[in-house]
């Protein structure tokens, strides 16, 4: 279905992907007072600047952003699997601090980092693969 949609259509569901992450991780820790962990701050620089770095790769038609967005949300899908797995490992809570009782259920705040950050990879995935055919 991916490979279907147009490449300023990947661009612009990234950047929304990546939008909707940064405003949900504020609003966890600004509105509901929730304080983000170690883990959780590494995830956030390496979030936020995607929303800035895809919404002007949208705007200009930059394709090959993904060769700066897919270390990024690489590095950051694998702090959130790890952060994920830690919370598994301590039985549903985060070793790190609170952020694995927070939960819209049955997906914790480390779990929903790891869905946004798979879901930006797999977008800029399919951006390098049409630069990649001939």
């Amino acid at each position: 279905m991916l490979a279907r949609l147009s490449s300023r259509t990947l661009l612009a569901l990234g950047a929304a992907v990546a939008a909707v992450a940064t405003a949900g991780s504020l609003t966890y820790s600004l509105g509901l007072g929730f304080a983000p962990c170690e883990l959780c701050w590494y995830q956030r620089v390496l979030m936020y600047p995607l929303v800035g770095v895809l919404a002007y790769a949208w705007y200009t038609r930059d394709t090959g952003v993904y060769r700066l967005v897919l270390p990024f949300s690489v590095a950051g899908g694998a702090l959130a699997a790890y952060q994920s797995y830690l919370q598994v490992v301590a039985g549903g809570t985060c070793a790190l601090g609170g952020c694995a009782t927070v939960y819209v259920r049955p997906v914790t705040i480390p779990n929903q980092s790891l869905l946004a950050f798979c879901l930006l990879t797999g977008l800029m995935a399919v951006l390098l693969v049409r630069a990649r055919r001939p």
